[in-house]
């Protein structure tokens, strides 16, 4: 069997004063609140995700 990877992503700035797209992304990757962390898989769309919000987020 093997291992899935995964990510952990942290928002890390607000989306207040973003585009609408930019929010929705966020909101994708399961992120609400400021500081909220997600365990996600890694997976080509996940990762696209986690590109365009990459001034939001913070991969640990």
């Amino acid at each position: 069997m093997s291992e899935k990877k995964t990510l952990t992503v942290k928002l890390v700035r607000s989306v207040a004063g973003t585009r609408q797209s930019h929010r929705d992304t966020v909101r994708g990757l399961g992120l609400r609140k400021l500081n909220s962390t997600r365990v996600l898989e890694d997976t080509p769309a996940v990762r696209g995700m986690i590109n365009k919000v990459d001034y939001l987020v913070q991969v640990l």
